[in-house]
C-alpha cells in the first residue's frame, strides 16, 4: 500500500509523465491507487522495455524514499489489453478515471490527485486561466 503514500504516488506520476517525455508512449488515462496503477498508453517502443523502464525507476527512487534495500517494489506480473478501436479507448479511460470513485476514495474522478482526470481538469483550467490573462 505504498502508494497511497503522496510522496510515492507523486514519484509515480512523475515518472508516468516523464515517458511521454522521452517519447516512450502517447498518454490516455492512469490512475495511481493505493496498491496498484492503472495505465493506458499507446507504445511507441517495444511495451515491455517502456515498462521495465517504467517499474525500475519509480521502485528506485520509492524504495529510496521509503529506506528499503533489496526488496522488490512492484509485483512481476502486469496486466495487458490492446485496445482495437476508439469506443474500446473511451470505455477503458473512463474506467481508469472512475476507478477512485467506485473504491470510494472521491465523488467525482477530477477530484482524486493521482489520476488523469484531475490533471486535466487542472490543465484545462490553467489553459483557460492563462488564455484569460493573454487575450
Amino acid at each position: 500500500m505504498y502508494l497511497r503514500q503522496a510522496d510515492v504516488a507523486r514519484i509515480v506520476v512523475d515518472s508516468i509523465r516523464k515517458g511521454v517525455d522521452l517519447g516512450h508512449y502517447e498518454l490516455g488515462a492512469y490512475a495511481v491507487m493505493a496498491n496498484h496503477v492503472h495505465l493506458l498508453i499507446r507504445p511507441l517502443i517495444a511495451p515491455d522495455h517502456l515498462l521495465r523502464s517504467l517499474k525500475g525507476a519509480t521502485a528506485r527512487f520509492a524504495n529510496r524514499l521509503l529506506g528499503r534495500t533489496g526488496e522488490p517494489f512492484w509485483q512481476k506480473e502486469s496486466y495487458d489489453h490492446w485496445v482495437r478501436n476508439r469506443s474500446e479507448f473511451e470505455k477503458i479511460r473512463a474506467y481508469i478515471e472512475d476507478n477512485p470513485v467506485k473504491a470510494g476514495l472521491v465523488r467525482h474522478p477530477q477530484d482524486f490527485p493521482w489520476s488523469s482526470a484531475g490533471v486535466e481538469t487542472s490543465l484545462d483550467a490553467a489553459r483557460t486561466s492563462a488564455c484569460a490573462t493573454l487575450g
